[in-house]
């Protein structure tokens, strides 16, 4: 049974880093003494080693313990063995080629499939979904597939920004990009703000946080999702 926490930033305005999440968190790994990091994604000038370092000191405020995958000999045995898994964000791109490159994409997906409790955010949120392709990362590298986990059965556009009213920005909003993607492309598409996240439990996702998520279907007008809901559609 998937349990999973997708969520769209781990730092929101004024807070420090997941602090906002926290007290989901020790309850989500109750019982995880330590946890696995996945730095894959890391965000530029960051060493594997300093964002792990970034993660152990946020859990070690709720007494679990963080270990860098890029610590053990084996990428797919510290999967298989792990009590819980953290996959940070960063750049999506590179997180994607690097699971490829390690060859765990598909061992990532079996164990959260079957039950190991799993916290995404950011570039670590968009690979729950079908496909990277709704990140909004640049494509500094070029992994060999776009496909990712298919853990929840649409794709994740974290930190969601609705248009400002009155800007005189001419660029393309990021519902605009949405629609291009659903031009050539049929999977749903969440816009999940900061502060929002998604708790799965087996094959049902609820929308938790304190704001709504945004869902656009290809041919469809999109719609506004209350928090605390189910998601479906």
């Amino acid at each position: 049974m998937k349990k999973m926490i997708i969520a769209s930033t781990s730092t929101v305005h004024g807070s420090s880093y997941l602090e906002y999440l926290l007290p989901t968190l020790k309850t989500h790994f109750n019982g995880v003494k330590q946890l696995l990091f996945i730095p894959y994604a890391r965000p530029s000038g960051i060493s594997y080693d300093d964002y792990t370092t970034t993660a152990k000191n946020a859990f070690s405020t709720i007494n679990i313990d963080v270990k860098g995958i890029h610590e053990f000999e084996n990428a797919k045995e510290a999967i298989q063995d792990s009590e819980g898994i953290f996959t940070g964000g960063g750049n999506t791109f590179e997180l994607v080629n690097q699971l490829y490159k390690n060859d765990v994409l598909s061992t990532l997906k079996q164990v959260l499939d079957n039950g190991t409790p799993y916290l995404g955010t950011s570039a670590g949120s968009n690979i729950c979904g079908l496909n990277m392709k709704n990140t909004n990362d640049m494509p500094i590298v070029y992994p060999p597939s776009f496909t990712t986990l298919g853990c929840i059965p649409f794709n994740i556009n974290a930190h969601y920004l609705d248009p400002i009213e009155g800007s005189t920005h001419m660029g393309e909003t990021r519902e605009t990009r949405i629609k291009e993607f659903h031009v050539f492309n049929e999977a749903a598409v969440l816009g999940l703000r900061e502060g929002s996240w998604l708790e799965v439990v087996d094959e049902a996702v609820f929308l938790r946080g304190k704001l709504t998520a945004r869902l656009f279907e290809q041919n469809k007008q999109p719609i506004e999702l209350k928090s605390g809901g189910l998601i479906e559609f």
